[in-house]
């Protein structure tokens, strides 16, 4: 059998020329969809990998946020205690200190009321006292109550002392007013100038003394200048006196000692007993 070498060469060449066109263009191109798709899987593989890292150090930063957070809610939480029983403390030492004073001024109101208490006692006391003496002193007087107090106001700025003497006159001299004189009663002419006679020496020559009555009770229930049933002598800022209060001054400080005695003993008690 003759072999044909051109047909063989033909169909040879063909073979390479088809090999070279599918490698040209089926082949090649394949490969590279192939290294292509290898690559986006590659690079999809990578990202996968780096976002699952990512993940992961998200994931880290977030426990330790968390652990953070948990930490500062411990802390939180026991400053908020803290403050809470700080606070509590606070409070109950206010309200201890309220109730001390509280009761302080419960002790304070209660001691005024008992001192008004015992001042209206004493005042009424007093004048109880003021109305039997003068009863008493008018039993067994010879003249008139007035008569003697006159009597006794004229002797008293006549028998003044030295220092009296001297402050009484320098008062009469430096004052441009006459000397008034006041009494609770109205003063007889022979009285007056007892009580004239008595200032003579003091006075400058033209020097003149006034006489005023005065209610003893006004409507107010209080002694006008301070006195009850009495005689009173003012000038220039000078000022004398004489009432029964004078005679009836030791029994009335009796009776407040005794009146202001008696809480001061009740307190001294409750110290004991508490």
């Amino acid at each position: 059998m003759l072999i044909d070498w051109f047909t063989v060469i033909a169909q040879l060449l063909n073979f390479l020329i088809l090999v070279w066109l599918l490698k040209r263009f089926l082949y090649q191109p394949i490969l590279q969809v192939m290294d292509e798709r290898e690559k986006r899987i590659t690079n999809r593989l990578q990202e996968a990998e780096a976002q699952k890292a990512e993940a992961l150090k998200e994931k880290g930063h977030f426990q330790e946020l968390n652990s953070n957070l948990e930490q500062q809610r411990e802390t939180l939480l026991n400053q908020a205690k803290a403050d809470a029983n700080s606070e509590r403390q606070r409070l109950l030492e206010e309200a201890r200190e309220d109730h001390r004073l509280l009761r302080a001024r419960l002790q304070e109101t209660l001691d005024s009321e008992k001192a008004n208490l015992s001042q209206g006692i004493l005042r009424r006391f007093q004048e109880e006292v003021f109305e039997i003496a003068r009863k008493v002193l008018a039993d067994l007087a010879d003249s008139s109550l007035e008569q003697q107090m006159a009597a006794v106001f004229a002797r008293r700025l006549a028998e003044l002392s030295d220092g009296e003497g001297k402050q009484l006159t320098a008062a009469l001299q430096a004052s441009s007013h006459p000397v008034t004189v006041r009494s609770t009663f109205t003063l007889s002419s022979e009285q007056q100038a007892a009580i004239k006679s008595a200032l003579k020496k003091m006075l400058p020559p033209d020097g003149q003394v006034l006489f005023e009555a005065t209610s003893a009770t006004p409507a107010n229930g209080q002694a006008q200048y301070g006195q009850a049933d009495g005689i009173e002598l003012t000038t220039n800022g000078y000022k004398m006196a004489w009432s029964i209060t004078d005679y009836l001054g030791d029994l009335e400080q009796k009776a407040a000692s005794i009146l202001e005695a008696e809480p001061a003993q009740e307190q001294k008690s409750k110290n004991h007993g508490g």
